[in-house]
């Protein structure tokens, strides 16, 4: 039974990860704990094989005011963990950094893509990716994922604003784009995997199939057996309105599939089968 601790108590991800090793008994014994006061750097670490960290700032509107505390906590704190983790004699350790490092709203991203972060969010992950890796040695195994834009029930973001309007709007724009999403319980099995395999390096893990945006929300009316149709007119306002948000929603941006192959299936959930369980009410 492999032990593990994942860092960052009450984060999205942490969550549906400790919900997901839920399904396979006596296989996992999984802890979170917060990082929120300094009582963490107490806490025997040696106990665990592996430290899953998910804690981070996201999803806030980043301001001159927040501008440290992106760096206190997706860079500092993140590295004050891998350290304590080694020093404590853990095995493995996961750092869930982003797409965000590239800096690049349209575009596909290979393996040869520069690393050239405008937010501070998305420098404040790299920095923490290049500490973090200072860090490695044969006994001390390092994961870093640069995950797309990840969905689930209960998820922050971009999806839940398109699919309130999924079911609100009779009309909606049609656009040929494609972007790279990965479903939370893909990604829930892809760190299953990782920990199982016990790998290192930097990794890509995304959906089987590219999302369109327009057939993204068409599918999240249907099941919620509304309908929405899609139209041309919007396309030229699209156009115009060159800025992040319109971007990021109907913008191309994928990981080349290459990049995301992994020597196990972790996407085993179509993104049909992931719509309808990201819309089931329970």
């Amino acid at each position: 039974m492999k032990k593990i601790l994942i860092t960052g108590a009450s984060s999205y991800i942490g969550t549906n990860f400790k919900k997901w090793l839920a399904n396979f008994p006596n296989q996992y014994l999984v802890e979170s704990m917060s990082l929120r006061n300094d009582s963490w750097k107490e806490k025997d670490f040696s106990l665990y094989h592996t430290v899953f960290h998910v804690a981070g700032i996201a999803h806030i509107k980043e301001t001159k005011e927040n501008e440290d505390l992106y760096y206190k906590v997706n860079r500092d704190l993140a590295y004050e963990t891998a350290k304590k983790a080694k020093h404590d004699g853990v095995k493995h350790f996961i750092f869930v950094s982003s797409m965000s490092v590239y800096g690049i709203d349209n575009g596909v991203i290979n393996k040869n893509t520069d690393l050239t972060p405008k937010s501070n969010y998305g420098k404040s992950k790299l920095q923490a990716e290049n500490l973090i890796l200072t860090l490695a040695e044969r006994n001390f195994k390092i994961s870093i994922l640069r995950p797309p834009m990840i969905y689930g029930k209960g998820c922050k973001g971009n999806y839940p604003r398109l699919a309130k309007l999924a079911v609100k709007i009779p009309i909606f724009p049609k656009v040929k784009n494609k972007r790279s999403m990965i479903y939370i319980g893909n990604l829930c099995e892809f760190v299953r995997l990782l920990i199982d395999d016990c790998s290192e390096g930097i990794f890509f893990p995304q959906n089987k199939e590219y999302v369109n945006t327009s057939k993204m929300v068409q599918l999240i009316a249907q099941k919620h057996k509304k309908e929405v149709k899609l139209s041309k007119i919007f396309n030229l306002l699209l156009i115009i309105k060159k800025v992040s948000v319109v971007n990021k929603v109907f913008g191309n941006l994928v990981y080349s599939k290459d990049m995301s192959k992994y020597n196990r299936d972790y996407q085993i959930y179509s993104f049909n089968e992931s719509i309808e369980k990201t819309e089931l009410k329970l």
